[in-house]
């Protein structure tokens, strides 16, 4: 990767049951960039990842998603894991949240599972997507055309369907951030 994200600041949003390299990896590549990564939660604390249905580490939330404000934010990472979009799709503050960032047309990132949340959110509807087979269903019935495809672009919109897909969609999501223009 070689676009800078030099004073970018990036939100992942996530809870427990988040898919443990679907947050570090992006993290990583953000940071690598040269950009800030912050995780936002709807709870305090520590979250607990997973490596698919087994515990992995714990991770602290740099703040909650109560506090959190898009207009803080240059772009917003969505993880996956099963567990964790559901437990976020459940909150208004973190629906709130992804809204927020659609409405303000900035960069919004989603992987595997993560899209749920944007299906929460009402912001699907006319976009092309991809993300875990399982929520083909869910994001067509929401309005959006589903592909099967390593990474998917629209527009400011960053999704891939599963942690094989990491190196396409960190590399994709540092290069939106990076191309995108301050408002």
């Amino acid at each position: 990767m070689t676009a800078s994200i030099k004073g970018k600041r990036v939100a992942f949003l996530a809870t427990d049951g988040v898919e443990e390299v679907e947050y570090t990896e992006p993290r990583k590549a953000v940071e690598a960039a040269g950009g800030t990564a912050e995780l936002v939660s709807i709870k305090t604390g520590e979250i607990q990842a997973v490596n698919h249905m087994d515990k992995a580490g714990t991770y602290r939330v740099e703040k909650s998603v109560q506090e959190a404000d898009a207009g803080e934010y240059d772009a917003l990472v969505l993880p996956g894991g099963v567990a964790n979009p559901d437990f976020l799709r459940m909150d208004s503050d973190a629906v709130r949240f992804v809204r927020d960032f659609f409405n303000a047309g900035k960069p919004v990132a989603a992987i595997c599972h993560g899209p749920w949340t944007l299906v929460e959110a009402g912001v699907v509807d006319g976009r092309t997507l991809t993300s875990w087979p399982s929520l083909r269903t869910d994001l067509v019935n929401a309005g959006a055309t589903w592909v099967d495809e390593t990474v998917y672009v629209d527009e400011g919109l960053i999704t891939s369907r599963n942690p094989d897909d990491l190196p396409a969609f960190c590399e994709a999501v540092v290069e939106r951030i990076a191309a995108r223009q301050p408002a």
